[in-house]
């Protein structure tokens, strides 16, 4: 089995016995130095506070959104349903890098052993590639709402909702599990510096001691393949309901705009910076890291700015939660206040 991922991966296989066993069993790398961002100390410290107030706010946010979807009666429509979801995804693909990114930023050694950064590369790609499946069926839910109104109910049932989520969930995993498994068994004999603030598949693919070009390929075009198909249904669908949108009234052409806005606006956040990232071969473009941190920590934290600052139903259920919440802690106060003037 080994000598047929070398043969897919490195030199010829008559070149075979030249390799060094122990290279071919397993990597002796045992951990890897992020090189992260060249800052001087004071920037260092600068940047930990900017980041860890962006990630902080991408968790309440997202926390937030998720909270006032479970405990609401009017936001039961599937896609609130996947919004909850979709904010669920944002805490957990921030939560891989965030906070090895901001603790590094007071550390000198950035190191993160071997199969913690294989851990992070499965957990990058797991939860992107899962958020990438679910804006393509909230495009769906919406082109089924708008274009087929009628039917909506039938066809967007909560057991068919189920079902398009647990393919998201196991699309992404499937995903994560092939650039995994492909740079994971790749040998590691040195350098093992990264030019980057976590593990990803571009930058081990250049810290690799045997040719990476097959693999480069295979990762390239999996990750274009998810991405473009997926683009390619989101933008069908809105071309699609915008022609459908000239049949409505004002009013309701109005509603649908502003639903489908926020969508698009997320859409774009997400699939432009993911897409310059992954459908090109690896480079060393300093660029690189600067777009990691939008659509990793950046676009995580205005997710939910964009649903809530557009949607007046969710804003209508933050602020009933919000009264509930602040009636509950007043009534204990209250309760609180008639104990003690008892027992006195």
């Amino acid at each position: 089995m080994l000598q047929a991922l070398y043969h897919l991966c490195g030199p010829p296989l008559d070149s075979f016995q030249e390799i060094p066993l122990q290279m071919l069993n397993s990597s002796s790398v045992s951990e890897f130095l992020l090189l992260a961002f060249a800052d001087t100390r004071e920037l260092q410290l600068l940047h930990f506070g900017l980041f860890l107030d962006i990630y902080l706010a991408a968790l309440l946010g997202n926390l937030l959104i998720v909270v006032t979807v479970m405990s609401s009666q009017h936001l039961k429509s599937p896609m609130y349903f996947f919004l909850s979801y979709l904010s669920f995804v944002d805490i957990c693909y921030s939560s891989v890098t965030a906070p090895k990114m901001i603790a590094d930023f007071l550390i000198e050694n950035k190191t993160i052993s071997f199969v913690g950064c294989i851990m992070q590369l499965f957990g990058v790609h797991f939860f992107g590639c899962t958020e990438i499946f679910i804006l393509t069926v909230m495009a769906y839910d919406r082109y089924t709402a708008i274009c087929r109104p009628l039917h909506y109910t039938t066809l967007m049932t909560r057991r068919t909702c189920d079902r398009m989520l647990i393919c998201s969930w196991v699309g992404g995993f499937v995903h994560s599990m092939v650039q995994t498994l492909l740079t994971s068994f790749l040998p590691f004999c040195g350098p093992n510096k990264i030019d980057h603030f976590f593990c990803d598949v571009h930058p081990l693919l250049q810290l690799a001691c045997t040719d990476t070009y097959a693999v480069g390929i295979l990762v390239v075009a999996n990750s274009g393949m998810i991405a473009l198909s997926c683009f390619f249904i989101l933008v069908v669908s809105y071309i699609v309901i915008l022609v459908s949108l000239r049949r409505q009234t004002s009013e309701g052409r109005h509603k649908a705009l502003s639903t489908c806005g926020s969508h698009i606006t997320v859409v774009i956040l997400f699939f432009g910076p993911c897409t310059f990232s992954y459908i090109r071969p690896s480079s060393n473009l300093s660029e690189d890291k600067s777009v990691a941190v939008f659509y990793t920590v950046i676009t995580p934290m205005l997710n939910p700015l964009i649903y809530t600052l557009r949607n007046e139903e969710v804003k209508s259920a933050i602020k009933k939660l919000w009264r509930k919440e602040t009636g509950i802690r007043n009534n204990a106060r209250k309760k609180k206040k008639k104990k003690a003037r008892f027992i006195n």
